[in-house]
């Protein structure tokens, strides 16, 4: 696990302790039971694109980051969302951490309630509580970061979400955590092709990874997605999932620049 990851982990542990002085973990349990029903299917709407020969593309609403600071300042989150979902998206993702990324559970709430397209929560998890708290600010699936969870920690969060009706990306970045992904049942394989000690990006993983994920999965590239020849590398080699923001965030109109770099 590399150090900011490690200070990221801390800071989710330090604020779950903190939310639970101010609301108890039945309090959001029974908030996120009461959303039960108020299910978007994050996993059918990607199989929807494939079907149609499309990229199921998961595009993000990012403010800021720690390494690159603020991305977007001017940050709509509803009209971003509004902006995907008009040029093609298949979900969205929505940065719902405060410290690091600028984000918040209220960007989610309005991103949702923008357009109609699934919603992964884009953050940190570490603690039951986030999930139902997930649940609870209406989030259809949720991430899970093996290089910060064990294995049986991995297990009974996605149980949980499952049980919830929310699906499950759980993102991988070398071999040993692609072997723990494969013992959870999602379909969902995130491989993130920023390396978490050096930062450097490099397709190359996804596609050194993927004979490991098999057909039946959905192998989903992260990060460094930036130009026609990128997508069309990936899909040539029969990735057709792509969970991209940065490379929107930096454009006027986010959903016409996805449009754009996914256009064949």
């Amino acid at each position: 696990m590399s150090d900011i990851l490690k200070t990221i982990i801390a800071t989710k542990h330090i604020e779950v302790a903190d939310c639970l002085k101010t609301r108890s973990l039945a309090d959001i349990r029974a908030d996120a039971e009461a959303r039960r029903n108020d299910r978007r299917d994050f996993v059918a709407a990607m199989r929807t694109k494939h079907a149609a020969g499309q990229a199921a593309v998961i595009a993000e609403a990012k403010k800021a980051s720690p390494s690159k600071g603020v991305i977007r300042a001017d940050f709509d989150p509803a009209a971003i969302a509004r902006s995907y979902a008009d040029h093609g998206a298949a979900c969205l993702s929505v940065l719902t951490d405060r410290q690091y990324f600028q984000g918040s559970a209220e960007y989610l709430q309005a991103a949702r309630a923008a357009c109609a397209l699934p919603v992964l929560r884009k953050d940190f998890m570490v603690d039951e509580y986030q999930i139902y708290e997930a649940r609870a600010m209406g989030a259809d699936c949720i991430l899970l970061i093996a290089a910060a969870l064990s294995l049986s920690e991995m297990r009974a969060f996605e149980a949980l979400a499952l049980e919830l009706g929310m699906a499950v990306l759980v993102e991988v970045h070398d071999e040993a955590e692609l072997e723990l992904a494969l013992q959870l049942t999602t379909p969902l394989i995130g491989v993130n092709n920023r390396n978490l000690r050096t930062f450097e990006v490099s397709l190359d993983n996804t596609l050194k990874l993927l004979p490991r994920i098999g057909e039946d999965r959905i192998a989903v590239t992260e990060s460094g997605i930036r130009s026609a020849e990128d997508v069309r590398l990936m899909r040539d080699h029969g990735v057709h999932s792509f969970l991209v923001g940065e490379a929107f965030m930096r454009e006027p109109d986010p959903g016409l620049a996805l449009e754009q770099l996914f256009r064949r």
